[in-house]
């Protein structure tokens, strides 16, 4: 290992990642556990991860040992610290005994069209608060082939660490616009030629009478209370999710995935 084993929860790395961990360090991330470090270290590289701190049992995990091992060439500090010291940074139940401190990825209106070959698909959270369902639809949202995210003022920090672990490596990947308001990336869209659609109870279109074989933003509002009126005229059309009753509601994520997928089997039938 490259240093000893820290024991103590008042030294200087283990405190920094408590207030990364907490949000006090806005320039870092807190990325924890093995599948969720080897997904940030695949998709920021070297540069992009700042330290490590881990425990001597995922060091003699066969895939811990690969990431550590992985890490070390590549030029970034692995430091041990013991099973106490980890829990006193861990942000879940049942530690795996590994996370990476990492650079918050840029994000702005500048990331989201990256390729000119490829028809955008984007999807606009508007003052999604939870974080885990934040998570959850960027995840979905890669699944199904969209492009990009928006996340709006209000929205849920889609880097802190419920949101990273919902998410799963997508917000790594994903180009992202990060607190945008939404008349903003409103217009950004139609400037663009990208139709808005937003999600709306009172919608007379369902999701699978939307074209989406072309430029589009997918829109959706906060858990309890939707988008306002004046927000849904904003956008070019409004769908619904057929539902039997008595369902009157679906989770925001799982309404993402539904209508996200919609568009991908348009997509895949056009090409």
């Amino acid at each position: 290992m490259s240093e000893q084993v820290i024991t103590s929860r008042d030294n200087a790395l283990v405190k920094r990642a408590r207030a990364v961990r907490d949000g006090r360090v806005r320039e870092q991330i807190f990325v924890e556990g093995l599948r969720l470090s080897e997904e940030a270290w695949q998709a920021l590289g070297p540069d992009g991860i700042r330290e490590v701190i881990h425990t001597e049992r995922i060091a003699r995990d066969e895939r811990g040992a690969r990431l550590l091992d992985a890490l070390r060439r590549g030029g970034r500090r692995t430091t041990p610290v013991n099973e106490a010291v980890f829990s006193s940074v861990s942000d879940t139940k049942t530690p795996q005994g590994v996370v990476m401190l990492a650079a918050r990825p840029d994000t702005g209106p500048d990331v989201l069209l990256k390729s000119a070959d490829t028809v955008p698909l984007i999807v606009v959270l508007h003052r999604v608060n939870n974080p885990s369902n934040a998570g959850a639809i960027l995840r979905a949202a890669e699944a199904a082939g969209a492009t990009a995210a928006v996340l709006t003022e209000g929205s849920a920090d889609i880097f802190s660490p419920k949101a990273l672990r919902g998410a799963m490596g997508s917000s790594l990947r994903l180009p992202l616009w990060t607190g945008a308001r939404f008349r903003e990336a409103v217009e950004w869209c139609k400037e663009r030629g990208v139709k808005t659609v937003c999600t709306d109870l009172r919608a007379e279109k369902s999701h699978t009478e939307v074209d989406w074989t072309g430029p589009a933003a997918l829109i959706l509002g906060e858990e309890a209370a939707g988008l306002a009126p004046e927000e849904v005229a904003a956008a070019d059309e409004a769908l619904r999710i057929p539902m039997r009753p008595p369902v009157e509601s679906l989770n925001v994520a799982v309404a993402a995935a539904i209508v996200l997928y919609e568009a991908a089997r348009q997509r895949a039938a056009g090409s």
